[in-house]
């Protein structure tokens, strides 16, 4: 059946609901897409399923965490400019919070075991959340075989072939274009009815959002000096957030290999960590800049290290997200009047296609890592293989992970209660002699 909007929540109604759903966005982005699916249109009904996957495309389309972007334009579609920097602030506040004080934990204490252990039951429930989110969206958006057979082709191609997640999309972009073009004459479908929007007005949303990205950087520039970390962090970051295309995998390597090997900001083994701290944790996983962030004006930034090792992570934050309001800002006004053009259409169709074989992709990937602790991408000429080692099972994710499911469709318990008992039962078996 199709579904319809409700009516607008009020502003301070809304702003519950981001926070909640900011505390809650564990799993990389195929959990977070899920469950802003799950509250945003199943459950609150504040935006139609087909405005919700055509904001999807929109997003995956642009550099930067396409989550958080996600929640930022619906934000925007309900309470303007205001309504999408409160959902996306708050949907990174929190993982931000909680990476930044698991950084300072870090660089006092090293690593933190009982971190891990805790976040072992969280990956396990979010993979059931994943999975059933997964099999309710690619239920309403493969309507068509067309959409079936291009939904298999993105998985494949980024699964076994690690093709770059811009081609994909680009490629499902053309040929549902060209598709949407050679069909026969149908009745034309009606017309937006937003009204164009004038050149001048985006012309001024860049120009603003622009200023508000790169002159505080700029003016660190200034007040630190070319040589000073705070520089490096501001331009390699920066330069990071404007090639974040597919989300934050796409340029993990490339980010690891500077932070280590160029700027010698922490070590590859505490890059691992950090990346574990992330993974485990609310929020993108490109929160894993923080964490580089914060070590590096936490070590090379001056006395005292606190201070400076915060306002490395401030400075980073900036850097990485700022962009992702501009994006949103300048971008959202036209999503629904791109999707008015059968063409168009055609073409935003096939990228909702090709996203749920992405979700795919990111679900599996994200089931393997959770459920095996040591998995291997092996080459096989073009062909890639991510080979499990089935001796280093995780019986006990694998044993959370039944449990979850029977407390989500058999008692039908919420998110937040599912993920608090698992976590609880993680954690509390970590503590057992032995048992580790």
């Amino acid at each position: 059946m199709p579904q319809h909007a409700s009516a607008a929540p009020s502003f301070n109604e809304a702003l519950a609901v981001w926070a909640r759903i900011g505390v809650l966005s564990f799993g990389g982005p195929a959990g977070q897409i899920a469950l802003m699916h799950r509250v945003l249109v199943d459950e609150r009904k504040w935006i139609g399923e087909k405005p919700f996957l055509h904001a999807l495309n929109f997003c995956m389309l642009l550099p930067g965490p396409e989550a958080m972007q996600l929640a930022t334009y619906v934000g925007w579609r309900l309470h303007g400019t205001l309504g999408g920097l409160a959902a996306g602030l708050l949907f990174v506040l929190p993982g931000a919070l909680v990476v930044l004080a698991l950084s300072i934990a870090y660089a006092l204490y090293g690593q933190l075991p009982f971190v891990e252990a805790a976040f072992v039951g969280i990956k396990a429930a979010v993979l059931v959340i994943v999975i059933e989110a997964l099999l309710r969206v690619a239920k309403r958006a493969l309507r068509e075989p067309a959409h079936w057979l291009i939904a298999g082709a993105a998985f494949v191609a980024i699964f076994f072939f690690d093709v770059p997640f811009p081609l994909v999309i680009a490629g499902a972009a053309l040929l549902g274009y060209v598709l949407a073009a050679t069909k026969a004459a149908a009745p034309p479908e009606p017309q937006s009815k937003t009204p164009p929007v004038p050149i001048g007005q985006t012309l001024r949303t860049a120009s603003l959002w622009l200023a508000i990205w790169i002159v505080p950087l700029a003016i660190m520039v200034l007040l630190f000096g070319r040589d000073h970390v705070f520089t490096d962090i501001a331009i390699f970051f920066s330069k990071l957030a404007i090639v974040t295309f597919g989300g934050a995998y796409s340029v993990l390597a490339y980010m690891a290999q500077q932070a280590v090997e160029t700027y010698g900001w922490l070590s590859a083994g505490e890059m691992l960590d950090g990346l574990g701290l992330a993974e485990t944790t609310p929020g993108p996983l490109i929160l894993v800049t923080e964490f580089v962030g914060f070590l590096a004006g936490y070590r090379f930034g001056g006395e005292p290290k606190l201070m400076f090792g915060l306002l490395g992570a401030a400075i980073t934050l900036w850097a990485t997200f700022a962009p992702c309001f501009l994006w949103i800002f300048v971008g959202a006004p036209y999503v629904e009047r791109l999707s008015s053009s059968p063409k168009l259409a055609g073409a935003l169709n096939a990228v909702t296609a090709a996203v749920v074989g992405v979700i795919l992709n990111l679900s599996l990937w994200f089931a393997l890592h959770v459920l095996f602790g040591k998995v291997t991408a092996e080459r096989h000429g073009p062909l890639q293989l991510w080979t499990p080692d089935w001796a280093s099972l995780n019986v006990e994710a694998l044993l959370l992970a039944i449990l979850a499911a029977a407390l989500l469709f058999g008692l039908r318990l919420g998110i937040l209660s599912t993920l608090g008992i698992t976590a609880a039962i993680a954690l509390a078996w970590s503590l057992v002699p032995g048992a580790s």
